[in-house]
C-alpha cells in the first residue's frame, strides 16, 4: 500500500543537500513539501520587511524547482500545530520530516506541533540540515554544554558528519485534489522590502555566489576576511535560509588546501557554536548569558541611538557600516563587531537595541548568531574575555581594515573626496580642506558625535563598578 509522508519545509529552501527530503523519498512513495507561514513569526519580536521579502522570494523558487522536477510545494497560513495534522489527514500521511532547529521560538513551537502530530497518530522525524553537525552533541566532560569556543571547537571537529545528498532528479506529483496554495504578497503582511539595494534571493544565486567564493577567493580568506571592501563570502543570507548547505560548503571547503578554506571552516563552526548556545540556554535570547552583567548600567539617549542607526555619528566607517546595512540587508562581520563596539562602549546603550536594529534589517537575521555577536561585543555573553579588549577605537580600526578608504567612499559618498590622510578623522581638516573636498563638518557631514577617547573611560569605568 502506497505511503505518504510530509516534508515541513523551514529554513532549508533548497533542493540541494536537503536530507529531510532525501528521507522521505527514500522511505515513502508520496511526499508532500509544506511551508507554514506563520504570522506569529513574520509579525513577531523582531518582524521584518527585508528578511519577510526575501524568504517569500526564496519560496517561490524553491517551488519552482520542485513543480520542475514534477513534485510541488504546498503553502498554508496559520500554525503548524494546527496546520500539519489537519493537511496530514487530508492527504493522508503517516509521517512528517523536518529539520531541527534552535531558537527559543522554534523549539517551542516544534514541540507543540509534534505532540499535536503525535497525537493525531502521524510520526515525526527530526535531523540535521540547517547546521555542519548536530549543535547539541558537543559536551564538556561534565555533561553540560559549552560556553567558550575553542574547546567546542574542538569537540566540533570531532563529530561525525552525514554525508552530501544531491539534488532529486524526480519528485512524485502532489495528490490531484490537493490545492498548493501560494505565497502572500509582502504587502498583504504589512510589510515593506525598504532595501533600495538587497542581495539576491534563492538557491541558485546562492550557489552560484558559493562557486564564486569556493573558486578563488576562499584561498585567500584568512588574511581578507578582514577587510571591509570584499574579502567575505556573503552567504550569510543563504544559509540562514538554507538556500546553501552548510554541511555541503563545509566538505567543498575542506577538499580545498591552504589557510584560507581552513579558516572558512572555522566560520562555520562558529555558527554552529552560537545555535548550540542559543538552544542550551534560551535565556540568552534576553539577557545577557554572564549574571554579572545583568547588573550593568546603560544610557538612554534617543538621539544618539537615531545618530547610530542613520549612519550620521561622525565616525566614517560607523557611518559606512549603518549605511551597508539599510541598503544591502548586509553588513561586513568586522564592521558589525565595530558598530557593535560603538554603541555600547562609545555610547554606553543597551546592546539589545542594537541586536533589534539588526534584526530588522539583516536578511541573515539568525537570532542565534545575532544575539550570540552582540552579547560577545559587548562583553557580557559567552567565550568572554576581559572587555577592555572589546573597545574598538573606530579610527584605529578603519586605518587598519580600509586603509585605501574604499569602504568608506562606497557607503558614505559625502567624504568621496576627501584626502585619504583624512579619511578617518575627517573633522581635523582645515576650512580650506574642507571646502576644497566639497565636504563641511557639521553641514555636509556631521561632527562626531562624542570622543571616543572619553568615553573609553567612562565605559571603563561603568564595566569596572559592576560587581564580580
Amino acid at each position: 500500500m502506497a505511503s505518504t509522508a510530509l516534508v515541513w519545509i523551514r529554513r532549508d529552501l533548497r533542493v540541494h543537500d536537503h536530507p529531510a527530503l532525501c528521507a522521505a523519498l527514500e522511505a515513502h512513495d508520496q511526499v508532500v513539501p509544506v511551508f507554514v507561514l506563520d504570522r506569529r513569526l513574520v509579525g513577531g519580536r523582531f518582524a521584518s520587511g527585508p528578511r519577510t521579502w526575501f524568504l517569500l522570494a526564496c519560496l517561490a523558487e524553491l517551488g519552482q524547482a520542485l513543480r520542475e522536477r514534477g513534485g510541488g510545494l504546498v503553502v498554508r497560513e496559520g500554525s503548524p500545530h494546527q496546520v500539519l495534522p489537519a493537511l496530514a489527514e487530508q492527504t493522508g500521511a503517516e509521517a512528517v520530516y523536518l529539520a531541527r532547529d534552535v531558537s527559543p521560538f522554534a523549539t517551542a513551537r516544534d514541540a507543540a506541533t509534534r505532540e499535536a502530530l503525535e497525537a493525531a497518530g502521524v510520526s515525526v522525524l527530526s535531523g540535521s540540515g540547517a547546521f555542519v553537525a548536530d549543535v547539541d552533541a558537543p559536551r564538556k566532560a561534565d555533561g553540560e554544554p559549552f560556553s567558550v569556543f575553542t574547546p567546542y571547537w574542538r569537540r566540533w571537529e570531532q563529530l561525525p558528519r552525514r554525508s552530501v545528498l544531491a539534488a532529486p532528479d524526480s519528485l512524485p506529483a502532489l495528490p490531484g485534489a490537493l490545492d498548493p496554495g501560494e505565497p502572500p504578497e509582502l504587502s498583504e503582511l504589512g510589510l515593506e522590502r525598504e532595501l533600495p539595494d538587497p542581495i539576491e534571493p534563492g538557491e541558485r544565486a546562492a550557489r552560484e555566489a558559493a562557486e564564486r567564493f569556493l573558486d578563488g577567493p576562499v584561498r585567500r580568506y584568512h588574511e581578507d576576511h578582514d577587510r571591509l571592501a570584499g574579502g567575505t563570502a556573503v552567504l550569510s543570507p543563504y544559509l540562514h535560509f538554507g538556500c546553501l548547505s552548510a554541511r555541503e560548503l563545509e566538505q567543498r571547503a575542506r577538499e580545498l588546501p591552504g589557510d584560507g578554506p581552513a579558516a572558512f571552516v572555522r566560520q562555520l563552526a562558529w555558527r554552529d557554536f552560537y545555535a548550540h548556545v542559543l538552544l542550551n540556554r534560551p535565556g540568552n535570547a534576553r539577557e545577557p548569558h554572564d549574571p554579572r552583567w545583568r547588573k550593568l548600567e546603560y544610557d538612554e539617549d534617543p538621539e544618539l541611538l537615531e545618530a547610530w542607526k542613520q549612519g550620521r555619528t561622525g565616525y566614517p566607517v560607523v557611518d559606512a557600516a549603518m549605511r551597508q546595512l539599510t541598503a544591502r540587508g548586509w553588513m561586513h562581520n568586522r564592521a558589525r563587531l565595530i558598530v557593535g563596539s560603538f554603541l555600547t562602549k562609545d555610547l554606553h546603550l543597551d546592546y539589545r537595541l542594537g541586536e533589534a536594529h539588526f534584526m530588522r534589517y539583516l536578511l541573515c537575521g539568525d537570532e542565534a548568531q545575532n544575539n550570540g555577536n552582540w552579547q560577545w561585543i559587548a562583553s557580557v555573553g559567552v567565550d568572554p574575555a576581559p572587555y577592555f579588549r572589546r573597545m574598538f577605537n573606530p579610527t584605529l580600526q578603519q586605518q587598519r581594515f580600509d586603509p585605501e578608504g574604499e569602504y568608506v567612499r562606497r557607503w558614505v559618498p559625502e567624504l568621496r573626496d576627501v584626502p585619504k590622510a583624512r579619511m578617518t578623522e575627517p573633522w581635523t581638516m582645515s576650512e580650506d580642506e574642507q571646502h576644497e573636498a566639497g565636504c563641511v563638518i557639521g553641514r555636509d557631514y556631521p561632527a562626531p558625535v562624542v570622543e571616543h577617547k572619553q568615553e573609553r573611560r567612562r565605559a571603563m569605568e561603568r564595566y569596572g563598578a559592576v560587581p564580580s
